[in-house]
């Protein structure tokens, strides 16, 4: 049993760091308290001002009076009317104060560009224009109001950039870039500009550039563990994960509580596959946080990995005991246990893991295959069929996955009466006759092998499985060469890309001394799906065309693969009378 330890949940890091190293919403200052001299000094100003109607007059302290009821909603409804009909920039700036309370972005779409203009000189409407247009998918003229902030003496968050452009092409994304530049050098002081510079830069893969401006940030000391993780990450898509692993053990001298960096460090030691090193990693987080279920779990797998099967029990019997990943839990149990000969306990650990989850199916299949090598047939027979009572579907998958491993286990005659019983009570039913198709061939016997195919084909004229099974049988074990031909060339035609199916015709179109039609379709085969079978048809092809030196070659690369393989060996015995 195999299955991926260094799985995606282990291995993969967070994602490149090319978002906002830090966060900043869009919202302007809060509404200060509603009261009555807030509304008074309302009224002051418009009526001081002189630009003003009586009716606006009337309507800005209707909306003052709204808000301090809490009705929120109408007071924004009133203030965007005034600011649309008024273009003053204190209007406007209440009205966006009103949007931004009840969270209307459809008002806040409208009055952003309204409130840059109103006040240009201000910060504050062209941070929200630009929040409004990153919003909107409109970078490029974000980047200017961006800019904008700052020649107003205001500050914004640049890096938020990078979450905005991730999509772009790397054209539009080199304008952006290049406008970046000349604003980093206009600030040579903004951090936080330079930070989207190398996001941007890094987005584009230039990662060595991305590097040098990284390098202008300040002296490591200087830096937070977000920035410690965005050089490492930089440094490991440069290809330097020496330089990546060094960049987080550095940092973690200065945040040795920083459980990110840590993870890092932890994943990037995998993938070095300095394991010891990694398991030590998380055996420290797990100090800091003993009840973590990420770390533990990551650590039960490495453990596995590490093929230390106690220590592996026991992360996973404390998961069970905290009821965390239970299923999962069970799964790896089993596995553990069975690695260490506990063959009973594997089989009960392996039973538990229940249905609607991943390792359900690989779980059960195991759980069988452990009881057949106890021998108990019986028993493991009967559990598949309690799982799938009432479930014919499933029934007949658990059919087959027993009679497959009865196979297997060198059980034929066992698999055969299974199949037999089954196809009474689900006669004609495709999967279970494919399922005796390969018990037959596994005790030799051709022609009910034939006849269950026949079958098939007949139920289903365009299973291409079931017509290049029968075809490739038929020119492998038969002199049929002309109706094995035929049989793939109607499989191909249904699967045209299907390298098995292609690997079949390329051996039918030997046998009937098509040698170069044969060569042709079995290189494609070969190409596309390199297993050590279409190996030897290549290299027996090659070599009775002459080229014996090319045969030898693909052959020597079948045997680096898989050097007991079953079919290059005899095939080179049969050829060259020597293994």
């Amino acid at each position: 049993m195999s299955f991926p330890i260094l799985r995606s949940m282990l291995l993969a890091g967070p994602a490149l760091l090319l978002a906002a190293c830090a966060t900043q919403t869009a919202n302007t200052a809060a509404l200060p308290p509603i009261s009555l001299p807030v509304v008074a000094e309302t009224a002051a100003a418009l009526v001081e001002s002189g630009n003003f109607t009586a009716d606006q007059l009337y309507r800005a302290i209707i909306g003052e009076l709204s808000a301090q009821r809490g009705e929120l909603e109408r007071a924004a409804e009133a203030y965007f009317e005034l600011a649309m009909e008024t273009r003053d920039a204190g209007i406007v700036a209440r009205a966006v104060q009103f949007a931004s309370a009840i969270g209307d972005r459809r008002r806040l779409l409208e009055l952003s560009p309204l409130w840059s203009e109103a006040a240009p000189e201000q910060p504050e409407p062209h941070v929200l224009l630009a929040f409004q247009l990153l919003e909107t998918g409109r970078p490029s003229e974000a980047l200017a109001q961006m800019e904008q902030v700052l020649e107003t003496g205001g500050s914004f968050e640049f890096s938020i950039l990078a979450a905005a452009t991730a999509r772009l092409d790397e054209a539009e994304r080199d304008d952006l870039i290049a406008r970046l530049r000349s604003l980093v050098e206009r600030f040579p002081g903004n951090r936080s500009a330079r930070i989207a510079l190398v996001q941007l830069l890094a987005q584009n893969r230039a990662f060595d550039a991305a590097l040098a401006e990284f390098g202008q940030l300040g002296q490591d000391e200087q830096r937070p563990p977000d920035l410690i993780q965005l050089e490492a990450q930089l440094q490991q898509s440069a290809e330097h994960p020496e330089q990546a692993a060094a960049v987080l053990q550095a940092g973690l001298e200065r945040f040795p509580e920083d459980r990110e960096l840590r993870l890092a460090y932890a994943r990037i030691l995998l993938q070095q596959r300095e394991l010891a090193e990694a398991r030590q990693q998380f055996a420290i987080m797990l100090e800091q946080a003993p009840g973590d279920r990420e770390t533990l779990l990551s650590a039960g797998l490495l453990d596995l990995e590490m093929e230390d099967y106690p220590s592996a029990i026991g992360i996973f019997e404390q998961m069970l005991s905290m009821r965390q990943d239970e299923d999962e839990s069970h799964f790896y149990l089993g596995y553990a246990n069975e690695q260490l000969g506990e063959l009973e306990t594997a089989i009960e650990h392996f039973r538990q893991v229940r249905q609607g989850v991943e390792n359900f199916l690989p779980a059960q299949q195991q759980a069988t295959v452990l009881a057949v090598q106890l021998g108990r047939f019986n028993e493991a027979h009967d559990w598949l069929m309690q799982l799938s009572r009432g479930s014919s579907r499933m029934e007949i998958r658990f059919i087959s996955m027993e009679a497959s491993i009865l196979l297997q286990q060198g059980h034929a005659t066992r698999a055969l009466e299974l199949l037999d019983r089954s196809l009474k009570r689900y006669p004609n039913h495709v999967e279970l006759l494919f399922a005796q198709v390969l018990a037959h061939d596994a005790i030799g016997d051709m022609a009910s092998a034939e006849a269950d195919l026949q079958q098939i084909i007949r139920l289903q004229p365009e299973n291409a499985r079931a017509l290049n099974h029968l075809g490739y049988m038929l020119a492998d074990r038969s002199e049929r060469y002309e109706e094995a031909l035929a049989l793939i060339e109607r499989a191909i035609a249904v699967e045209p890309d299907d390298p098995a199916i292609i690997d079949s015709l390329g051996w039918a179109q030997y046998k009937l001394g098509m040698l170069d039609e044969a060569l042709a379709n079995l290189q494609r085969a070969y190409a596309a799906f390199p297993d050590d079978e279409v190996a030897a048809h290549l290299g027996e092809v090659l070599w009775m065309l002459g080229r014996q030196g090319e045969a030898e070659q693909i052959w020597a690369e079948a045997l680096a693969r898989d050097p007991a393989s079953e079919h290059v060996l005899p095939t080179m015995e049969r050829l060259k009378g020597r293994p």
